[in-house]
């Protein structure tokens, strides 16, 4: 088995806008080599993209009022978060879902991602409010493979290195065997992308191995297994910037969980990009 080593790189906060493409190859000029698999993080990029929704502006239905008054505090606090193992302090905060903020996030999810993603706990279909300010939340890339093949090109055009690129989520992907599941909706070819919040409650009641998700690659051409290696790995090395939730990142700036500011998220160490090398 191939053995490798990570190096987290560390840049500013990537905001709407911004040249995302210059940032990454600034930011490992001096520190990548050929043959280097470059691990970069899907939120990043979409917050650069401007793929993001303020849900302060979304007007909630019935159907998202009900999940968020009843589902959430209800099923996931006191049914679905036990089977699943979540943390002590994750499960008292879904006991406590905020009803009007939690409408409104969960008329994101039924917008952009359908009804058994909105039944996340959080995280549906890859939308995700950590790490970011106000009521912003960021949605998947729906090109993350035409992303990732831009980065590639623009590395080996700026700095002459011929390396390979994956674009990776936070989100888990299951395995069982050979057999790959995850709730992402565009995960890479070799994961299925199976029934929303009942992959993962299934993954996480039978103790599944869970990794972080691969959803492009761009480059040298990873199986699966591999892929998701790496992922996992970068995944670890790169920790959570402000916060593993928006509730973890609402407390660690002791503000409300909309009051996260632009600032706030400046001053904070982000590593949104790591640099994977095989052992010698």
């Amino acid at each position: 088995m191939t053995k490798y080593k990570s190096l987290p790189i560390a840049t500013s906060y990537w905001k709407p806008g911004q040249n995302y493409l210059r940032i990454i190859t600034r930011s490992i000029e001096g520190k990548v080599a050929d043959n280097d698999l470059i691990v970069v993080s899907e939120k990043a990029i979409s917050t650069a993209l401007n793929n993001i929704v303020d849900e302060d502006r979304v007007k909630p239905n019935l159907n998202a009022r009900f999940i968020a008054t009843f589902w959430m505090p209800t099923i996931w606090g006191y049914l679905l978060g036990p089977l699943c193992r979540l943390r002590k302090r994750l499960l008292e905060n879904i006991r406590k879902y905020p009803k009007e903020n939690g409408s409104r996030h969960k008329q994101v999810a039924l917008r952009h991602a359908g009804l058994l993603q909105a039944l996340m706990f959080g995280s549906e279909g890859g939308i995700d409010g950590s790490n970011l300010p106000y009521a912003y939340v960021s949605l998947p890339l729906k090109s993350a493979s035409w992303i990732a093949l831009m980065i590639r090109r623009q590395v080996q055009f700026d700095l002459g290195k011929n390396i390979s690129v994956l674009i990776v989520d936070t989100d888990k992907t299951y395995s069982f065997g050979n057999f790959h599941f995850t709730p992402h909706p565009r995960p890479i070819r070799g994961i299925h992308s199976l029934g929303g919040f009942l992959s993962y409650t299934v993954g996480r009641f039978f103790k599944l191995k869970s990794r972080a998700t691969p959803l492009a690659v761009a480059g040298k051409k990873l199986p699966t297994s591999e892929a998701l290696r790496i992922a996992d790995l970068a995944n670890r090395s790169r920790g959570f910037g402000a916060g593993r939730t928006v509730w973890d990142m609402a407390a660690g700036f002791h503000v409300g969980l909309t009051d996260v500011s632009w600032r706030m998220l400046e001053g904070v160490k982000h590593k949104p990009i790591v640099i994977v090398r095989r052992k010698r």
